[in-house]
């Protein structure tokens, strides 16, 4: 399997901070993802993050909520729900890492993909945290190798800004100031810092491609120029390793899912039986109560147990033969252990119902998580399958044009590459 770097980015609207805050900084307590292994978290290498006054760790919302009141960023015309801030993902197969010393060499990797980041961003203010996940399990690998192996990857979550060139009115009353640069601002636009389409240069010749297809060249070549080696260019949002884990997941996941089902299933059925014990027990408490005297009541009773005859003298005493009074203790220990059967019942029942709503909640996330998951991996293989479908007219396109003007062509840009073997 060829190594191929991908970089993908995502922009988010800012409520979602806190989401993308707590997976990336660890500060779930569980994740749908069953490969993180969060005793590994405090091995995660952090490249960026920002401190308060007080020398505490600023949460993503308080990081920029300090910018805009520092002017570093600017909210200029942006609309409600407007995404604010964005998230740059840098990876590269498993095997790449695993192949060259691991944890050690994915740590001097992804300091050189942080640098590039950075120039990506325009400003090392704008970012808000870049760290490198080192817990996240790769289990396809794992089992096929026999061994635990981690899957290093770098997130770097930072508001997307751009240069934005504010001028006076034209028919401003001071003609001097007419039409003219009034400022630049930091402007927050998502849009903007990376538009759906965007000219470029590639392998000498100027085209219209989309802006991340541009970033993921840049990505490639920065890492080549920094001596790193062993890769090839990846496509964008998607690798030949990423869908197969992908849909190794989806497996992983929809036996959990299945299982959780079951489990629920099992739970449900128990909590029914429990009910209806309970409820008899009850009835038969609340039929006893009034009848007869508890145990504690009974124990209090000063008796004399009787010869054959009852018989005996008025006061705080009874007289009664030895097999009655053994009745009456039985009955009263009797109803005594029901009701401490009755109560352990409730305490069992309402154990029960928790661990039901819990994993009712699981399965509930897993079943949302495998939707997703396929929802995902069917768009990495249509934008895969687009693309091919792209090149695959292209190179049929270049393929037709004669000889004769090719070569005329191609003598008169002697510097570029032989276009027919263009790639992605």
């Amino acid at each position: 399997m060829a190594h191929r770097t991908v970089v993908r980015n995502k922009a988010y609207q800012t409520k979602s901070f806190t989401t993308v805050e707590r997976h990336n900084e660890r500060k779930n307590e569980e994740y749908f993802n069953s490969d993180v292994e969060l005793e590994r978290a405090k091995l995660n290498v952090y490249y960026k993050r920002n401190f308060n006054e007080a020398g505490g760790v600023e949460t993503y919302q308080e990081t920029f909520n300090r910018l805009l009141a520092e002017k570093k960023i600017v909210k200029h015309g942006t609309k409600p729900d407007a995404k604010l801030f964005c998230e740059l993902v840098y990876d590269i197969n498993t095997s790449y890492f695993d192949e060259r010393g691991g944890y050690e060499f994915a740590k001097e990797y992804f300091a050189e993909a942080y640098r590039q980041a950075v120039t990506e961003i325009g400003n090392e203010d704008y970012v808000i945290s870049a760290v490198m996940h080192t817990d996240e399990r790769n289990s396809r690998l794992s089992e096929q190798l026999g061994r635990d192996v981690y899957h290093y990857h770098l997130h770097v979550v930072y508001v997307p800004v751009v240069e934005k060139k504010l001028y006076f009115k034209k028919n401003n009353k001071d003609p001097e100031k007419a039409g003219k640069l009034k400022e630049v601002i930091p402007q927050i636009s998502q849009s903007n810092k990376w538009p759906l389409k965007q000219q470029g240069e590639r392998d000498g010749r100027v085209v219209t491609l989309n802006s991340y297809s541009f970033l993921q060249d840049r990505y490639h070549d920065h890492m080549k120029t920094a001596g790193f080696d062993g890769f090839e260019r990846g496509e964008r949002g998607s690798t030949t390793e990423h869908l197969e884990v992908l849909d190794y997941k989806i497996k992983q996941d929809t036996i959990h899912a299945e299982a959780l089902a079951a489990k629920i299933q099992e739970q449900e059925n128990t909590a029914a039986d429990n009910e209806k014990r309970l409820a008899a027990q009850e009835k038969k408490i609340k039929s006893m109560k009034g009848k007869v005297l508890t145990a504690k009541q009974i124990e209090g009773i000063p008796v004399k147990v009787s010869r054959p005859l009852l018989g005996g003298s008025d006061g705080d005493t009874v007289t009664m033969p030895k097999k009655d009074w053994d009745n009456v203790k039985k009955t009263a220990l009797t109803q005594a252990q029901t009701d401490e059967q009755f109560q352990s019942a409730v305490a069992e029942n309402t154990l029960l119902k928790k661990e039901k709503k819990k994993w009712r909640k699981d399965e509930q996330g897993y079943i949302e998580k495998v939707k997703a998951l396929e929802i995902s991996t069917k768009k990495d293989f249509m934008e895969r399958a687009t693309q091919e479908a792209e090149l695959y007219n292209l190179k049929n396109a270049v393929a037709r044009i004669p000889q004769e003007v090719w070569n005329a062509y191609t003598k008169s840009r002697p510097q570029q590459k032989n276009h027919q073997q263009e790639g992605r």
